[in-house]
């Protein structure tokens, strides 16, 4: 769908359970005994190291300090250890013969503070041997550090275990890294029916013909008809390839097995191999059965591609999905479903009949698939009386199916913000602008530069308005939407799959209507017609060296490599052409637009009027349908 921006300042589902604080699934949390065990293990070990420091400990008699100095003058004191404040000694033969202390094995006792050198002189005097260490932390304290490392281990240990537990419960851990994580879907569980599925009925019946093949093998043996291997969907992102898996899923009753591409791939090699074996061992056991491979391209490319090597855990993977495909016995009816949106870096061998006998494409969709799909993503919205789908699909072109339901979910979120009932017209074309022209910003223009907008945009409404096979106007607004100051929007009145050479030399024309309008009217030209300036070229360069739409080049394409080194293909981009060849494709491409833009120029500059009556009305009602775009120009015609 044609558009035009002045992008002159172009630079300016569910909601998730908290996890646990430990990481654990709510089913597999550790259970309370466990944790009691835990503690009770960390409370022996700390009362074990309470028990051998105090078992260590001597057995003391405690003094006061005038019994110890009395001890130390009557010679019963042997020696003595003093620690900040405390004082340990032991006894003298004498002082223990004396005091009856044949079951102790010292004292302590604690000194002033101001007892100091007086203590010191009064031990040398009686001979007593005097020691000094260090304070010595509170009991506690030593266990504290002796058993936190062993507590953090154990801790570490019991966290480990449980994590293995887990794993092992949900199919992980390191002896099931090998198994397959595609998980199985039965009809019950998938939602989604064919009926759901809207448009795509020749690729519908591609697969309907397979699940009937499963519900009923018997009636397609008799006839001597094999199975096919496999299905490939291919074809843009969001045209519906997964969800017409699970409407498969849901209509066949049958075991189906879902995964994605990069579920095989591990950091090690041998390991994507073995989730395939896996993966096609329970499918078989489990016969007749469908396998869904989303995202296929991730390891099915072209083996040896690119600069890498061809042993890689992606290739290993690669090849056994093929001896799988080929495996197949004649009474194992095995499907295949994949998906894909690059099917040209799929590698050879996995296309070939016999491994994926159908290819099932998935385009846009057509006017009438458009209606349907969004009858589909609508019937559970009270939508008012005024939306017509018919006109909606008409204004549409273009969309994926993923944009239709995306379209409709935004017009029922515009309806929320209304604190509307229901989802009317308004609703829905407020949404379809937002998804194709952006969305409208809060930018503050000053007077001359939405003056000059105006004039940009009115440049191209009033060329697609006299040009005859250009697109249709819709609206033109000078809102800057998205990355642009101003849009023309263009809607073709039908769908288009190929275009002559007329159309694309009115569609170029139309580009360069917003440069030529502002240097006939300001006398020079701004930076916001960078964007048309792109795309008339690489237009016009198409034209040129692809289409043959060129007298002096003839029917000969010019082009060049389209390959990629990353993908497996051409190390380095070819031309087949030679040099002069090359400037004369240059010469014709600026001939063409400099051509183009002299007849843009000719007729803006005859119609000086209706550009200026355009202009101002834009710049007052800052957005014209199409209808008030044809009012006023046919008034200005008229009075001309």
């Amino acid at each position: 769908m044609p558009r035009h921006d002045n992008d002159a300042s172009s630079d300016q589902q569910h909601n998730k359970p908290k996890r646990s604080p430990l990481w654990y699934p709510e089913e597999t949390q550790p259970s309370r005994r466990q944790w009691l065990s835990f503690l009770w293990i960390a409370l022996a070990i700390v009362l074990l190291f309470h028990y051998l420091d105090s078992s260590q400990r001597q057995q003391q008699v405690e003094f006061t300090y005038s019994e110890f100095l009395t001890a130390v003058e009557q010679g019963h004191v042997d020696s003595v250890t003093l620690r900040g404040q405390s004082v340990e000694g032991t006894f003298s033969d004498a002082g223990i013969e004396a005091r009856d202390l044949d079951q102790a094995d010292g004292f302590e006792s604690t000194r002033p503070n101001v007892e100091s050198e007086r203590l010191l002189e009064r031990l040398e005097a009686n001979g007593v041997q005097i020691d000094a260490e260090p304070i010595d932390p509170p009991w506690w304290q030593r266990v504290l550090v002796g058993a936190l490392p062993w507590i953090l281990i154990l801790g570490l240990m019991f966290w480990f275990w449980n994590r293995m537990q887990q794993r092992a419960m949900s199919g992980g851990g390191l002896f099931n890294m090998g198994k397959s994580k595609a998980r199985q879907v039965s009809s019950e569980e998938s939602h989604v029916r064919l009926d759901d599925v809207a448009g795509s009925e020749n690729a519908k019946q591609e697969v309907l013909e397979v699940v009937e093949f499963l519900r009923e093998p018997e009636r397609f043996q008799a006839l001597g008809a094999k199975i096919p291997r496999g299905i490939l969907m291919m074809g843009p992102p969001g045209t519906g390839k997964t969800l017409m898996a699970k409407a498969v899923a849901g209509e066949a009753d049958v075991p189906f097995f879902s995964i994605s591409g990069s579920e095989f791939i591990e950091m090690f090699v041998g390991v994507g191999a073995s989730r395939v074996r896996d993966l096609f061992k329970q499918a078989k056991e489990q016969s007749p059965a469908v396998i869904f491979i989303d995202e296929l391209d991730s390891i099915g490319r072209s083996r040896g591609a690119g600069m890498g090597g061809g042993h890689d855990e992606r290739e290993q993977t690669l090849n056994q999905i093929l001896s799988e495909m080929d495996g197949f016995q004649a009474d194992e009816p095995v499907v295949v479903l994949a998906a894909t949106n690059r099917p040209d870096v799929l590698d050879s061998a996995l296309l070939r009949p016999g491994r994926f006998d159908r290819k099932v494409t998935l385009e846009n969709p057509h006017r009438e698939a458009r209606r349907d799909i969004l009858r589909v993503h609508t019937r559970d919205m009270p939508v008012a009386d005024d939306v017509d789908f018919e006109k909606l699909a008409e204004i549409t072109i273009g969309f994926s199916g993923a944009d239709l339901a995306n379209l409709a979910n935004e017009a029922a979120l515009q309806a929320g913000r209304n604190d509307q009932k229901e989802v009317d017209w308004a609703c829905f074309s407020a949404a379809r602008d937002r998804l194709l022209l952006g969305e409208a910003k809060d930018v503050g223009l000053s007077d001359s530069e939405r003056h000059i907008v105006a004039y940009h945009e009115s440049g191209h409404a009033l060329l697609a308005y006299l040009l005859p096979k250009a697109d249709p106007l819709e609206k033109v607004t000078v809102l800057p939407r998205g990355r642009a100051l101003g849009v023309t929007a263009q809607v073709p009145d039908e769908e288009r799959y190929n275009h002559g050479e007329a159309y694309l030399r009115d569609r170029i024309t139309v580009m360069f209507g917003g440069r030529l309008a502002e240097s006939i009217v300001f006398g020079e030209v701004s930076s916001g017609a960078e964007n048309d300036l792109e795309q008339a070229t690489q237009l016009a360069r198409r034209m040129v060296a692809r289409w043959g739409m060129s007298e002096r080049i003839g029917p000969v394409m010019f082009a060049q490599s389209q390959e990629h080194v990353f993908l497996g293909k051409e190390m380095a981009q070819s031309r087949e052409h030679s040099e002069a060849m090359a400037g004369l494709v240059d010469e014709e491409i600026q001939r063409l637009l400099t051509e183009l833009e002299t007849r843009g120029r000719e007729l803006l500059e005859s119609h000086r009027e209706d550009l200026d009556t355009l202009a101002s009305a834009l710049e007052e009602q800052e957005t014209l349908e199409a209808e008030a775009i044809r009012d006023l120009l046919g008034k200005a015609s008229a009075k001309s």
